[in-house]
């Protein structure tokens, strides 16, 4: 399975230390996520899931055990290393959009591609295009503070997509949004996956987990169940 796997996490085990006490976080967590695949991870607070989110993104790194992305060992890979990966691999999208103030949509979304050594002209075309899936053509030229919440979660969406990443990783992507924006959002991601993306959604909303394939629950740092939603089982 680790193969065809984006992600394969093998007894994935996170503590902190204050002083010498030891804090687990994370206690053996194994799981594997295919191509294609729409995860939601679940969890009430304390229960390790922002902990987890931040090693599959990249952003930290296990105490101990194997997490192979996209067929590459990054459990134990230094710095510099893990922002290559993340800038490559990994698309981020978060509740707080992340999208520079200062910045238009397009220029917001076209980041990620000058650190790739991507020229302006490619650019401009590719951040074009990402901003016209998500039906932002027009307002290309706006900054943030133009533009709606939900006008910005889409431009962060556009932004998390332009790399053409393995894995799509989104951290309470409605948390700041009105309902009926969410609803839009959701039909986003679910055009996302559907074009053949992986998406990892961590969300603490049952109605939001209900839009993905699969939902992964944790409690106190272990992986408490893990199942097919019944919703997309019904109707596939």
């Amino acid at each position: 399975m680790a193969q065809q796997a984006v992600i394969h996490l093998e007894e994935i085990r996170k503590s902190y230390f204050i002083g010498k006490n030891e804090l687990p976080v994370l206690k053996g967590i194994t799981l594997d996520i295919l191509k294609n695949e729409y995860v939601a991870l679940m969890g009430p607070s304390g229960s390790g899931k922002s902990t987890l989110m931040n090693i599959l993104g990249c952003l930290d790194t296990p105490t101990s055990g194997k997490y192979i992305l996209s067929g590459h060992d990054v459990s134990k890979m230094p710095d510099d290393a893990l922002a290559l990966v993340r800038n490559k691999e990994i698309g981020f999208v978060f509740q707080q959009f992340n999208l520079m103030p200062r910045l238009t949509a397009l220029e917001n979304v076209a980041v990620p591609l000058i650190y790739a050594g991507i020229n302006r002209k490619e650019r401009e075309e590719k951040a074009k295009f990402m901003l016209e899936r998500v039906g932002l053509g027009s307002r290309y030229k706006h900054k943030p503070n133009e533009l709606s919440g939900g006008q910005c979660q889409r431009v962060a969406i556009a932004r998390a997509l332009v790399n053409d990443p393995s894995l799509i990783l989104a951290d309470e992507p409605t948390g700041n949004l009105d309902s009926k924006t969410s609803v839009e959002i959701m039909e986003i991601f679910g055009s996302i996956h559907n074009s053949g993306n992986t998406v990892v959604l961590v969300t603490h909303e049952e109605d939001i987990a209900e839009h993905a394939r699969r939902v992964v629950r944790l409690r106190d740092g272990i992986i408490e169940s893990d199942k097919l939603n019944a919703h997309h089982i019904v109707h596939s």
